[in-house]
């Protein structure tokens, strides 16, 4: 966990940073009186409880680069977070760059902050967290449950890898339910606190394939090290990330619309997806018993949540790891690997976290 003090001074840090990079991308808009005279993704989208995560260092301190807080209401970035001339929220992320903590993946993404701009909240605490009915402390949370709805599309996913056939290659994942990270509660052997995700939404495209796929994986609530801690990927339209057919027209196109809402009430996460060209595809679990048999058998009952939403790449340029290590290419310069094709761009037309 961040000390507070080290926080404050990277927030000092952060804020003047965004001043710096917050450059002009359309020009004209209604902005919402935050003193910047051009367009940014608050003035079109509700910023007050997100953070976002960019692929940066720009303050030098080794650590990835966040912003949060005030400094959202006029910040973006004319690389990785900002308003196209549509007036679409626009996440890009190249395979090669800084990453956080406990991730060899690179992201532009948005983090859940409940407590908005309340800095005497941690960022660790109850309150900056929401939780399932059926976690016994659940009333000193946030929240019970919460939804998240966008409606977005896919521009571009990396194009080269060294391991084509590895699950995670020229993918993205555009929406996720994180578990956060407890290591009290794995040293008691809770069950809880490994920070797994019960959610993440992925649109994949294969070079040379007209059409990609969207699917979402539920990842097993298991300790790192268990065998049987894994991803199972389910279909919406297309094929799931181990199927390296083409899917045709069943798939998704790049620059195509599609819509996601995640709603957790009680202990059920209740998924709809739709798209113009196809059926509308939705998914019911409860959250507090384990997918199947391989899974804890109280899944997710007494976890801590936020959700995030973006462009996190996994095409990481790690090429050790079976399934996440596709040994995607870059060169950490953004400008240079966007040219070559190795980077993630998506755009939100419509992002809402809890109906606003």
């Amino acid at each position: 966990m961040t000390d507070k003090r080290d926080f404050n001074m990277k927030n000092k840090l952060i804020l003047a940073g965004s001043i710096l990079l917050a450059l002009p991308t359309i020009a004209s808009a209604d902005v919402a009186n935050n003193g910047v005279y051009h367009p940014v993704p608050a003035d079109k989208f509700d910023m007050r409880n997100w953070k976002i995560t960019i692929p940066s260092d720009i303050n030098q301190d080794g650590r990835v680069d966040e912003i949060e807080g005030v400094a959202m209401m006029s910040y973006s970035h004319s690389d990785f977070f900002f308003l196209d001339n549509d007036g679409n929220l626009v996440f890009e992320v190249q395979n090669q760059a800084i990453t956080t903590k406990n991730s060899k993946n690179a992201r532009t993404e948005l983090r859940e902050m409940p407590r908005g701009a309340n800095f005497s909240i941690d960022t660790g605490d109850k309150l900056n967290q929401w939780a399932l009915s059926s976690h016994p402390e659940a009333k000193s949370y946030s929240r019970v449950g919460g939804t998240l709805e966008a409606t977005l599309k896919v521009n571009h996913v990396s194009v080269n890898a060294k391991h084509p056939d590895r699950p995670a290659a020229h993918s993205v994942v555009v929406g996720q339910i994180h578990a956060k990270k407890n290591n009290e509660k794995i040293k008691a052997k809770t069950g809880y606190g490994h920070g797994n995700e019960p959610i993440k939404i992925f649109f994949k495209k294969l070079p040379g394939h007209e059409y990609g796929s969207v699917f979402w994986n539920y990842e097993r609530n298991l300790e790192k090290n268990d065998p049987n801690r894994a991803d199972i990927a389910l279909p919406i339209w297309g094929n799931t990330w181990e199927n390296l057919e083409a899917p045709g027209k069943a798939g998704i196109a790049l620059g195509e619309e599609f819509s996601y809402s995640i709603v957790v009430e009680g202990t059920m996460m209740n998924l709809t997806f739709e798209t113009a060209r196809h059926k509308t595809v939705t998914y019911n679990i409860d959250l507090s018993k384990g997918y199947d048999e391989l899974d804890f058998e109280h899944g997710y009952a007494a976890d801590d949540f936020y959700f995030k939403a973006g462009a996190y790449g996994q095409c990481s340029v790690s090429d050790k790891h079976p399934i996440w290590g596709p040994g995607c290419e870059g060169t950490g310069d953004f400008a240079i690997d966007k040219k070559n094709g190795n980077y993630s761009s998506v755009s939100f037309s419509e992002l809402k976290l809890n109906g606003k």
